[in-house]
């Protein structure tokens, strides 16, 4: 039997997990740290932190199964995408790497617009300058720390910097290339346009590999911390959400996931090229060589019942830790007594503004249509589908650019709800499904680890060997028009209240 080990770079922890090659887990073990926010806005981690953790849970997986070193032929790496880390000559570390949630680097998005042009960055990098991409973060530093940048001499991801720690290699891949906006996602290569036109020095730059491809082997060094061989392979790797796509099988034309998480995502898989001009959502390549991704995000998902329940449902957390059962179990049986509609109340679940299809910032959640007839039922039933309707809008933008998806995974912890898949299956009208394995990104990334050492012989054969996936919820024929007459009426509340929500930030002190 041979194994292959999945490592999941997350920002709270990582988790490293052995597969063996069938995909079935055999063991895993997580190591957390800590987030680090100097500035309100600002979300720093130790690199070094996240290395540490790769080695101890490696090290963990080994020791508690028992398995034989020599049969783990190869690991993938997934994790967050779009830090920055910087790297001097010697491979040192010059700062705290600035991640993906930060927030700083609103001057700069503005900056490469200006220099580069929106239109044609969107042209060549598929998305426009974003706050939580690379690039922004990489010329706030010039700006700010000029002689940390003057001393920089390698630029990596943060999975690319364990790859580095572990291997020695400076190496990266498309799918997390892609979040950094220097890449020519087209043509799955850095942009020499960009960096010419911002002044960036392109040998500070990996090397860029397909996800499955070989990028190198384990260090002596790492071997001896890690417990593994000099012969373990290591493959390029993929993003946390490219990585869960090949998790979940979605690495053919006609398939995709939803996750409601803190964030709801809608992702598609698609061989042919499509990127929205106007920015909406995010065209990155994936994790299946010759072949993108597509996906749509939405702000507040499992925030908004998060929220909810925090503020209002105490008695449910009371009687569910009583009965030593989940408060969302409680949550979800109550919000099925109340009919589809609520009762007439619906809820846009705009708490942090909106990315798809909006891209406002400055809009804000509401509760529209209470009355005195409504319970805490029709309150929760309307967040969740306020959020099932916000996750619909993205849907409808990957329909306009080509991207249908025939059916539906549910990932996340919404997910596992089922009153929120039929939601889900209703209003999108297709079918909704979950996978049996429930690892999403360490599965994906032990994948494209099989793929590298020649289990399988393309991602798309392992996915269809090593992903099973439980009996879909099918749309229910007379729920599918009654939802569509609410999701009209909630398409309309954000363009009646796009100027109200900026006027209304104009007399708040905080802009909360």
């Amino acid at each position: 039997m041979k194994y292959v080990l999945g490592i999941d770079l997350g920002t709270s922890g990582t988790k490293t997990v052995l597969f063996d090659q069938y995909g079935t887990a055999v063991c895993s073990a997580l190591v957390e740290y800590p987030l680090y926010q100097p500035h309100n806005g600002w979300a720093e981690q130790k690199p070094e932190d996240w290395y540490h953790a790769a080695v101890d849970t490696i090290r963990s997986v080994l020791t508690k199964s028992g398995v034989d070193k020599k049969d783990v032929v190869s690991m993938g790496i997934s994790g967050q995408m779009h830090g920055l880390v910087m790297l001097d000559e010697a491979g040192n570390v010059l700062r705290p790497s600035i991640i993906w949630c930060d927030q700083r680097t609103a001057a700069e998005c503005d900056q490469i617009h200006e220099i580069v042009g929106r239109d044609q960055l969107i042209s060549i990098t598929a998305n426009p300058a974003l706050t939580g991409f690379t690039l922004s973060k990489l010329l706030w530093v010039r700006n700010h720390e000029p002689e940390v940048y003057a001393k920089c001499r390698h630029i990596l991801l943060p999975k690319d910097y364990v790859r580095y720690m572990l291997t020695g290699d400076y190496a990266t891949e498309v799918s997390d290339a892609s979040g950094m906006q220097l890449l020519d996602v087209p043509n799955r290569c850095w942009s020499d346009e960009v960096l010419a036109a911002l002044d960036i020095d392109k040998s500070m730059l990996a090397k860029v590999y397909e996800s499955c491809e070989v990028t190198g082997h384990v260090s002596k060094e790492a071997a001896a911390l890690t417990g593994l061989t000099e012969a373990t392979l290591v493959v390029g790797g993929a993003g946390d959400n490219a990585a869960a796509a090949v998790g979940t099988g979605v690495v053919e034309d006609g398939r995709a996931f939803t996750t409601i998480g803190t964030s709801g995502v809608v992702f598609a898989h698609t061989s042919k090229l499509s990127i929205d001009p106007k920015g909406r959502v995010h065209t990155f390549c994936c994790a299946v060589p010759c072949a993108w991704h597509v996906m749509g995000v939405t702000q507040a998902a499992g925030l908004s019942l998060k929220w909810f329940r925090d503020n209002f449902c105490a008695a449910e957390k009371t009687a569910a830790e009583a009965m030593g059962v989940d408060p969302y179990d409680l949550l979800n049986k109550e919000a099925a007594q109340s009919p589809i509609g609520a009762h007439k109340l619906l809820y846009a679940p705009y708490l942090m503004g909106e990315r798809t299809p909006h891209l406002d910032a400055d809009c804000r959640g509401m509760f529209f249509g209470l009355s005195g007839m409504h319970q805490r039922r029709d309150l929760l039933r309307a967040v969740m589908e306020g959020v099932t309707y916000a996750l619909k809008d993205c849907l409808n933008v990957l329909a306009g650019m080509g991207v249908a998806p025939a059916q539906m995974l549910a990932c996340g912890g919404g997910g596992k709800s089922p009153l929120w898949r039929q939601m889900l299956a209703d209003v999108f009208d297709c079918p909704v499904a979950t996978t049996v394995s429930t690892e999403g990104p360490a599965l994906g990334a032990a994948i494209l680890a099989g793929v590298g050492a020649g289990l399988y012989p393309s991602v798309e054969e392992a996915c269809r060997e090593m992903i099973h996936v439980n009996p879909a919820q099918q749309p229910i024929p007379e729920n599918v028009p009654e939802y569509a007459k609410y999701y009209a009426v909630y398409q309309k509340l954000y363009v009646a209240n796009r100027d109200l929500f900026k006027d209304c930030l104009l007399y708040t002190s905080d802009a909360a």
